[in-house]
């Protein structure tokens, strides 16, 4: 891939979706193969270490169970009349895609660095999708505001959204987390906000820790090091300071029995990663 394409992490998620499918015994608890069409090429990246079928299973159900409960919460809010969606990193999302009955009649906001987003709209565009979301480019490095892009791209900053973060804020510093926590805190009422966050090693279960240690190390290799890491306790408390009104740790383990807890193929999430849902 070329360096204007997708990031190396967000291939990696949208390749992981797609093995869900190819491998892993129905009911697939999450459907999407769009990603890897836009990504392209032969059949080699089954051979990619990080898409082993048994090695890479934890993190493979981890990334499906993370985007089913995302996807569900959206749905959810639509379905009570936000019609605005905010996706804050959003690499190979493929929701406008693949919910183009929703997307008809929802503004789908894509917030993401503006090569590759670029690269996105050209392959969405030469791969026959016709429900595109805004694209807002921002240049995180060069401390653009994602705000003031937001709203000179359509955004109605009076009416409720829901945001959603996932898979971001371990690249990030504390900083930066914090600072985007306050700035969707001060959306309107009735909006929703979906952030995920990595724990520290220690506090996650022990047979995971040698992979995450794996994905650090592969990560910094990438030049994509993980930077933060938070504790379930000082997130929540984040969030509340920012000034939400409603706070909600969703721990992985929840996800994995919410999701996974009627499989007999032994497929479940590794732990390390959770949850806030927040609510204006």
């Amino acid at each position: 891939m070329s360096n204007t394409g997708p990031e190396s992490t967000a291939q990696r998620v949208a390749l992981w979706r797609a093995l869900h499918v190819e491998v892993d015994a129905p009911p697939h608890v999450f459907v999407d193969e769009v990603g890897r069409e836009l990504i392209g090429g032969d059949d080699t990246w089954r051979a990619r270490p990080d898409m082993d079928p048994e090695t890479t299973a934890g993190f493979r159900a981890s990334i499906v169970g993370r985007a089913r409960f995302v996807e569900d919460l959206v749905l959810e809010q639509i379905d009570r009349g936000v019609d605005q969606y905010v996706i804050l990193g959003a690499g190979l999302d493929t929701f406008a895609q693949r919910r183009p009955e929703i997307s008809s009649r929802v503004s789908i906001f894509e917030v993401d660095q503006p090569a590759p987003q670029s690269w996105k709209r050209t392959r969405l565009i030469e791969s026959g999708h016709t429900a595109l979301p805004h694209f807002v480019p921002v240049d995180f490095e060069a401390n653009e505001d994602w705000w003031e892009e937001l709203s000179r791209n359509g955004f109605d900053a009076t009416k409720p959204a829901v945001v959603v973060s996932t898979g971001v804020t371990h690249y990030l510093t504390r900083e930066a987390t914090a600072a985007t926590v306050r700035q969707v805190a001060a959306l309107a009422p009735g909006s929703t906000f979906a952030l995920s966050f990595l724990i520290p090693v220690d506090a996650i279960a022990p047979e995971d820790r040698a992979g995450l240690k794996t994905s650090e190390t592969g990560a910094e290799r990438e030049g994509t090091p993980f930077v933060s890491f938070w504790s379930p306790t000082d997130m929540t408390a984040l969030a509340r300071d920012a000034g939400f009104v409603d706070v909600r740790h969703v721990p992985g383990s929840a996800l994995a029995e919410r999701y996974f807890g009627d499989r007999t193929d032994g497929l479940r999430p590794s732990t390390g990663e959770d949850l806030i849902v927040a609510r204006t």
